[in-house]
């Protein structure tokens, strides 16, 4: 009998780190954003995990690579971050925590399309196709029930789905580097990258700093962000892709929304309609059923097998 490998204690601390500190990102955005200008929002959050990761690398013994391969890795990665994230700070102007995250959960089948096109993988089956359909009827649902609500809505809709979009492509392109590296150290470097390209967003959109109107709310969100969201929640996110299988790892983006929808109506009085249930119901069941649906079609035809038999 084949035992199964034992994981590190740390590995369902750090799954559940994940899932909590990405249920809470979305709230924190809104919250750091209120009384801070989003671009000085940002800023200041990747200054503080820039600073913090910075004096890691400094006292331990991983290595930053300052090569040309290490310098693609971090490009790659800013694209994400910059664009993905200063995008998400300017749609909390107009969306609630929870739309966000929800939408946001759409990003493993962008990444899928991406894959198809970027690293020549398989065209998706008639399983993922039919997860798509339903995941993006569910936004449809969703964005209608939005747009609905608010005259501008739309705004942070779009802004929130180039973000994902942003997001999806910089990870199918990290995947086309082949380099060994620290996670620490990958996110040092992909922070050293594009925190001058947020001074620069923080510069061309306000530079100012009106400190005395900025609220403690908005202050805690981002110093938050700043450890929890940008330095922890990425270490600890890689750290599980070390040891557990991806279809494990992509449960996070199937439990996060619904917590960060839970926490946006209960922290923060986001109103939970009929029309965004029935919307979050069909992208949550779109991607079950994208990550796990071949599978669940595959355990089903033994038993089939086994009765035609008899």
């Amino acid at each position: 009998m084949s035992s199964q490998p034992i994981l590190p204690k740390l590995v369902p601390i750090s799954f559940l780190a994940v899932v909590l500190i990405w249920s809470t990102t979305p709230l924190g955005i809104v919250w750091s954003s209120e009384s801070v200008h989003p671009t000085m929002a940002v800023l200041l959050r990747m200054v503080i995990a820039l600073v913090i990761g910075s004096v890691i690398i400094l006292f331990s013994n991983i290595r930053l690579p300052w090569n040309r391969t290490a310098f693609k890795l971090y490009g790659f990665s800013s694209i994400g971050i910059v664009g993905g994230m200063l995008l998400s700070y300017f749609a909390a102007r107009y969306l609630p925590s929870g739309t966000m995250s929800l939408i946001f959960g759409l990003s493993p089948l962008l990444s899928g399309l991406l894959a198809q096109k970027l690293l020549n993988e398989p065209k998706f089956s008639r399983m993922k196709i039919i997860a798509l359909v339903v995941a993006f009827t569910g936004l449809g649902v969703v964005c209608s029930a939005k747009l609905s609500l608010a005259s501008d809505s739309w705004i942070g809709l779009v802004l929130i789905l180039c973000a994902v979009f942003l997001f999806s492509l910089s990870g199918v392109l990290i995947k086309t580097v082949n380099i060994a590296i620290h996670p620490i150290a990958s996110t040092v470097g992909a922070l050293l990258f594009s925190t001058p390209l947020f001074a620069l967003a923080w510069l061309l959109f306000d530079s100012t700093v009106p400190i005395d109107t900025w609220s403690i709310r908005s202050m805690a969100a981002i110093i938050y962000l700043g450890l929890f969201g940008s330095l922890i929640g990425f270490i600890a996110y890689f750290y599980i892709l070390q040891h557990l299988n991806a279809s494990t790892v992509a449960l996070v983006t199937l439990i996060t929304p619904v917590f960060a929808m839970g926490l946006g109506a209960v922290l923060n009085g986001e109103a939970i309609t009929d029309a965004l249930m029935v919307g979050a119901g069909l992208v949550l069941g779109g991607l079950g059923l994208y990550q796990f649906g071949n599978k669940m079609l595959l355990s089903l035809k033994p038993s089939s097998a086994h009765r035609k038999k008899q």
